[in-house]
C-alpha cells in the first residue's frame, strides 16, 4: 500500500460523498483523487484505469463548470433524467470502446486484466459524463461498475482500493436515493 493509494482513497471518498449531496466541491476534491490514482494504476500496470484517471481529470474540470453554470440562465445545474435519445448511444459507446480498448490491451500490453480493465474504464466514462450533466441514472451505471471493480481490485491485491470501491458502491446507492428525491422534488415543482 502506497501513500498515493491511501491519499487517493481518502480524497475519493470525500469527493463521492460530496457528489451524493450535490455539492460542487466534489469536483476539485475528485480531481486530487484521480491525479493520485494515475500513479497508483501506472505502478500496477492497469493502463486503462490509469488513462481513465487522466480523462476523469478533464471531466472534473468540465463537471465543475457545468454544475455551476450549466443550468437555466447559466445558473446551477439541477438533477434531471437522462434524455431517452442519449441512453442507447451511451450504452453503445461504452460497449464499443470497452471491447476495442480491451482487445488492444490484451494484444499489445502486459495488462493484468485487459477486458475487465477496459470495460470498467469505458463504462466509468459513461457514468462520469452522465454525472457532469447531473443525470440521475449515472448512479445506476456507477453501481454496476463498482461491483465489478471491487472484484477486480481484490484479484490484484489492491485491498485499500477495493475497500474504496466498496465504499463508492455504498455511496452510489445513497446517491441514487438522494438524487431521486431531488429529481422528484424538481418534477413536482414544475
Amino acid at each position: 500500500m502506497s501513500p498515493y493509494e491511501v491519499l487517493g482513497v481518502l480524497f475519493g471518498i470525500v469527493a463521492v460523498w460530496l457528489t451524493t449531496r450535490e455539492n460542487v466541491w466534489c469536483w476539485p476534491t475528485g480531481l486530487v483523487s484521480v491525479l493520485l490514482y494515475v500513479v497508483v494504476f501506472g505502478r500496477q500496470k492497469l493502463y486503462a484505469g490509469m488513462g481513465l484517471q487522466v480523462i476523469y481529470a478533464a471531466l472534473a474540470l468540465y463537471g465543475w463548470y457545468e454544475w455551476l453554470h450549466g443550468g437555466a440562465g447559466h445558473g446551477p445545474l439541477a438533477v434531471s433524467r437522462a434524455p431517452a435519445a442519449a441512453a442507447l448511444p451511451l450504452a453503445l459507446a461504452g460497449l464499443v470502446v470497452g471491447l476495442a480498448l480491451g482487445l488492444v490491451l490484451r494484444s499489445r500490453t502486459d495488462a493484468a486484466l485487459p477486458l475487465w480493465d477496459a470495460g470498467t474504464a469505458s463504462f466509468s466514462l459513461v457514468a462520469q459524463a452522465m454525472q457532469t450533466r447531473k443525470w440521475w441514472e449515472n448512479w445506476i451505471v456507477w453501481i454496476l461498475v463498482d461491483v465489478v471493480l471491487v472484484g477486480m481490485y481484490l484479484a490484484q491485491g489492491l485491498y485499500p482500493t477495493a475497500a474504496l470501491y466498496a465504499v463508492y458502491l455504498g455511496l452510489a446507492v445513497v446517491g441514487l436515493a438522494r438524487w431521486r428525491r431531488s429529481l422528484l422534488a424538481a418534477e413536482s415543482a414544475r
